[in-house]
């Protein structure tokens, strides 16, 4: 009879044993999200690629829309803490004052990932990894498509438009434009301005350039593809041609660059893939199974200009 009892004890934890192992292979990852907003045509596809790759993969997302503030992603990191997800990434706004919410994530032994811009933080171990494009390589490589474009001595005035001011992109693409230029004192920046990588506020900016300068401006350089549209209606409104009478050279190769390059109003975009989705949700999957995951993951992007745009529209994906 005892023996009878402790087979059939062992049996039951035998069937418990496999019933939690089911529940805990089948227990949902969840990952919390912040995003920055819905400034441009990128961020739109960033955040489209993330959404589907999380149902794709069977991850539970909590999505936060930080509406281009600082302080509302501050408050959403918390939310992911308090509800305890398994993974945080977030694409910060700026690039500084988050050790405070970063070491509460720490403490509380949830993984961060930072997807497509950095942080500045003493303590690089508040994060797992950086995922994303090398925003100071974007900038060397319009600098070189521009001077290869135009392959003079002459004076070439250009005038530019910052991204976020305090943000990694438009940190860095300002950062590698200028180091590329500098032997090259031919090539002067001559007026930069923050058009906050919108269309509307790049219109604006790019108003208040022709006004001060007219027609002594040869080049716009704009961290954004957004930007740059927006510009091309005020140099437009302003009675010049975009691409011929001003020289444009922007970054993301977003659908509306190349149409604008097609329509010959832009001559060169920059590639920036907003496509992380999938990329994101393998990481995710790597840090939940213990696996370690490298310090930088960068992706892999080209240059465009104009002349490539009609063969290649078909085949872009945002």
């Amino acid at each position: 009879m005892k023996k009878s009892l402790q087979v059939f004890a062992g049996v039951c934890a035998l069937i418990t044993l496999v019933a939690l192992n089911g529940f805990a292979q089948s227990k949902k990852i969840v990952l919390g999200f912040s995003q920055i907003g819905a400034e441009s045509e990128w961020r739109t596809a960033n955040t489209d690629s993330i959404k589907a790759a999380a149902a794709a993969a069977g991850i539970e997302l909590k999505f936060a829309d930080a509406q281009q503030k600082q302080e509302n992603q501050i408050k959403a990191i918390r939310s992911f803490i308090a509800q305890k997800v398994d993974v945080i990434a977030f694409s910060p706004v700026v690039e500084t004052g988050w050790e405070t919410v970063l070491q509460e994530a720490k403490r509380a032994k949830i993984p961060v990932i930072l997807t497509d811009r950095a942080v500045a933080v003493k303590d690089d171990s508040l994060y797992v990894t950086f995922m994303g494009s090398d925003f100071v390589e974007e900038g060397k490589r319009a600098a070189v498509w521009l001077m290869g474009y135009l392959h003079t001595d002459k004076p070439v005035n250009i005038v530019e438009l910052q991204g976020t001011v305090g943000s990694a992109p438009a940190i860095d693409r300002k950062r590698g434009f200028e180091e590329m230029l500098k032997p090259f004192p031919n090539y002067k920046i001559i007026r930069s301005q923050t058009g906050d990588f919108t269309r509307a506020k790049g219109k604006e900016v790019m108003e208040a350039f022709l006004k001060a300068e007219g027609k002594n401006i040869n080049v716009l350089y704009a961290h954004n593809d957004d930007m740059a549209i927006g510009a091309i209606q005020a140099i437009e409104e302003f009675g010049l041609k975009p691409g011929k009478d001003i020289i444009i050279v922007s970054v993301d190769a977003v659908k509306g660059a190349f149409e604008a390059m097609i329509a010959g109003k832009l001559n060169c975009t920059v590639e920036c893939s907003p496509l992380l989705g999938e990329q994101l949700m393998a990481a995710v999957k790597d840090l939940v199974a213990g696996k370690s995951l490298p310090k930088r993951i960068v992706t892999n992007e080209g240059v465009y200009p104009a002349e490539f745009a009609a063969q290649v529209f078909p085949s872009r994906k945002y």
